[in-house]
């Protein structure tokens, strides 16, 4: 099956492009992109040089995917750039820009959903099926992992993390890692409880909320030290119990913590 192509859009000779894409009005594809399958790119946006783009995606009007990092000491002449798996959904204005340094890729999986104006900074590491509205903006370095929903205007600082089927709400400042299957709200961020809407949708079973509510009392309603709690969390009878210690041992700036 042939491309769709609109007359009035732009295409780069080197880029590359498979079947059965539907190019819209004044869209502009740069040099040494290389677009699969099935992918709908709506009037104005703009896949700028290096990208890299799977299987049916959704580019909505004027988002501008690949761009330089907003990096002071970046030299446009690096070659670096963005990579997008299949099926994702981008909608307008968001921006998404390429690694700051060579061979460094900005990296966004699977089934990901992003809002009107949400904004990834370089180097950023985005998993699958991750939920993100609007007016977002996301530091550089951060990392996402599955199943995350990030509220409207959350302002994530750089190198934070955020945990798997962790939810954000709106408004809040993150300058440290999310936890994973928490919710985090406020400015500052603060854990408020589990994400316990989210993880049932998830599939999560009764047994599995038990486990991360006992959890929650281990990290919060106690008065052990870090290397305890790790501890006795990795002594639950539970793979997400593991994975929560784990996620917080390799924190690099800390997690947000809740009141008191």
């Amino acid at each position: 099956m042939s491309n769709h192509i609109h007359p009035t859009a732009i295409i780069a000779d080197s880029a590359r492009l498979g079947q059965g894409n539907h190019i819209g009005p004044y869209v502009v594809i740069e040099d040494d992109v290389v677009l699969g399958d099935d992918n709908r790119l709506a009037s104005h946006c703009v896949i700028k040089r290096y990208c890299r783009m799977g299987n049916g995606n959704r580019v909505a009007e004027h988002a501008v995917i690949g761009g330089d990092p907003q990096d002071l000491s970046f030299d446009p002449a690096t070659p670096s750039r963005v990579e997008i798996g299949n099926d994702n959904v981008l909608r307008e204005y968001v921006t998404i820009h390429r690694g700051s340094k060579a061979g460094i890729v900005t990296r966004l999986g699977n089934t990901n959903y992003l809002m009107v104006e949400v904004h990834v900074a370089h180097d950023c590491q985005l998993a699958d099926d991750i939920v993100i509205a609007p007016a977002t903006g996301i530091g550089g370095h951060v990392h996402i992992e599955t199943r995350a929903f990030i509220s409207g205007g959350v302002m994530v600082h750089q190198f934070v993390r955020i945990g798997r089927q962790a939810m954000i709400g709106g408004n809040t400042k993150l300058t440290q890692d999310a936890l994973p299957y928490m919710i985090t709200d406020g400015v500052p961020g603060r854990a408020r409880g589990l994400n316990s809407v989210g993880l049932r949708r998830a599939g999560f079973g009764r047994e599995d909320m038990r486990a991360l509510k006992q959890a929650w009392r281990v990290l919060f309603e106690g008065h052990d030290s870090l290397d305890a709690i790790l501890a006795r969390l990795r002594e639950l009878d539970s793979a997400h119990c593991r994975y929560l210690a784990d996620f917080i041992a390799e924190s690099k700036r800390g997690f947000h913590r809740a009141d008191g």
